[in-house]
């Protein structure tokens, strides 16, 4: 009689119960050697039982069907080692055998021609499969119990980095600059000004290093607001726990991303990319149709020109050089007067007061509504309780109350920051007010589409000699409404009165207001004479 040995263990087993190869190999022969069988050869495999789909064991099946030098037996210690899963292991000894090959573990000896054995070869493969579900089973309520503990598992997300306490304890925490560009990837994404593959290749050129796919999922992950999600499970909803983690973002930026990339949020995108000196393409529409100007050269006698141009058939185009020239002289008129930037201050610091006294009238109104959605939640418990709705409606309503408590959690967290000290922005928007057209004059291509991107929030319309827009940047038009009541008012008096007509002016930046003309009186203030502010 021969022999095939064919001896099985996993990393796992070897670890946990010392299932040696090497013990396994002195068993085995020193069986044959007493049962006078000739072994042929010894095959070692280093992979899982839970399936047949192993390297070696696929080498012995070709070795069978071959039918070269065959053998009456393959031996095995136990028949864990042979297979962990019944029905796969069923199959295979119907094929074994009809290739005139017996099966057979030497410490679990069956005689499978009795039909009582079956019984026994039942329980021997169905306990290792019992034994890896309960394992199994452990892993994912244990992995469950640490999420709803607030701790995320497995491998850091970008910008996050595993760590480990003294006392043994595995948790994550923001890893610099990858963590400082994730964070500037979710503020650039709420914006609207860039789509996320433009995102994303700046993000990769700034360090993060992912593949694309797990940049997607970055976005749609909650462990950057602080939250951990929990899947659905059985019974159980789908739902999100507070992390033990630091976070990265606010709860109210994710939220704002999640709505963008939903489709729910309106942005103003513009064509980047463009030329040096087509800096406004995709900013500005055709006065004749309202189209998007491109942009593009023209060869000529003289070399390249370059105009930006309408795409449809009404055949509008202007000098790329002309247009631009005109823009930054109207760009200038933006540039606060001397004296301004006091009394711009002092109208925000007024307008900041009033702002705030509305910020708690918002947090007023989004603690009615988190109240009014946990009373709904709770009547809707109350119904399953009573059997007037099925389990599986109050599990949709729970899904639905919930999502919408965390999101009026978030908004409510955000009004609660807020920030007495606005002394240093004021500081920093007035400077770079007053420098506005040194900035944009000396900024490269993609400084310049960012200071147009900033300052007029919709497009820009240009008929060859003027330039109009429908809105300006609100402190723009704060800082110009002012200057403006300065040049008009002889008084020694000036008031802060935005003054908007339904039309469209004709030349320079003024804003046209959609909804007819009024006023907003803010605060009077004294001009001092000359040198004096």
């Amino acid at each position: 009689m021969t022999a095939d040995l064919y001896i099985r263990v996993s990393t796992d087993e070897q670890a946990d119960k010392g299932y040696s190869q090497r013990d396994q190999e002195e068993r085995l022969k020193k069986y044959c050697e007493n049962n006078q069988i000739n072994v042929r050869r010894v095959v070692f495999e280093d992979h899982s039982a839970k399936s047949f789909n192993r390297p070696q064991w696929n080498d012995i099946l070709i070795n069978f069907k071959s039918r070269k030098n065959p053998v009456d037996f393959i031996l095995f210690t136990k028949w864990d080692r042979f297979s962990r899963n019944a029905g796969d292991a069923y199959q295979m000894i119907n094929t074994l055998r009809k290739m005139g090959v017996e099966p057979q573990a030497i410490e679990q000896p069956l005689d499978l021609s009795v039909p009582e054995n079956k019984l026994m070869l039942a329980f021997y493969l169905a306990a290792p499969e019992v034994e890896n579900d309960r394992r199994a089973l452990n892993v994912l309520l244990g992995m469950r119990k640490a999420k709803k503990e607030g701790r995320w598992m497995g491998q850091a997300p970008v910008g996050y980095a595993n760590k480990i306490t003294e006392d043994g304890k595995k948790y994550i925490a923001p890893k610099y600059p990858e963590a400082s560009i994730m964070k500037w990837v979710f503020e650039t994404l709420a914006e609207g000004n860039l789509n996320v593959e433009q995102i994303m290749k700046e993000a990769f050129a700034k360090g993060i290093k992912c593949c694309k796919s797990n940049f997607w999922n970055s976005l749609r992950n909650p462990v950057y607001c602080g939250r951990i999600y929990i899947s659905g499970y059985k019974d159980e909803a789908a739902r999100h726990a507070q992390g033990l983690h630091e976070p990265v973002i606010s709860e109210t930026l994710f939220y704002d991303v999640q709505d963008y990339l939903d489709g729910k949020k309106k942005t103003y995108r513009t064509k980047v990319g463009s030329l040096d000196i087509l800096q406004l393409r995709g900013y500005i529409v055709c006065p004749k149709c309202g189209k998007v100007l491109t942009g593009s050269a023209s060869k000529g006698r003289g070399g390249r020109y370059y105009y930006y141009h309408c795409t449809s058939a009404c055949g509008t185009r202007f000098k790329a050089e002309n247009a631009n020239q005109l823009f930054s002289r109207e760009l200038k008129k933006l540039v606060p007067h001397p004296g301004m930037t006091e009394v711009y201050k002092l109208v925000i610091q007024q307008e900041f007061k009033s702002k705030s006294k509305g910020q708690r009238e918002d947090a007023k109104q989004v603690q009615e509504a988190l109240a009014k959605a946990n009373t709904e939640l709770s009547n809707a418990r109350k119904l399953l309780l009573s059997g007037e709705i099925e389990p599986s409606d109050y599990r949709t309503i729970k899904m639905d109350y919930e999502k919408k408590i965390i999101g009026l959690e978030a908004r409510l967290m955000e009004l609660s920051k807020e920030t007495n000290n606005i002394e240093p922005l004021l500081n920093k928007a007035i400077s770079t007010l007053s420098n506005l057209d040194e900035l944009y004059e000396k900024g490269d291509n993609k400084a310049k589409r960012e200071i147009i991107g900033s300052i007029y929030p919709e497009k820009l319309v240009f008929d060859g000699f003027h330039y109009r827009t429908a809105r300006l940047n609100e402190a723009v038009e704060l800082i110009y409404s002012l200057g403006k009541g300065f040049s008009e008012n002889k008084n020694g008096q000036t008031e802060s009165i935005f003054d908007l007509s339904t039309s469209v002016p004709k030349t320079g930046f003024e804003p046209a207001h959609p909804f007819g003309r009024h006023h907003l009186k803010v605060v009077r203030l004294p001009i001092s004479p000359p040198g004096q502010l």
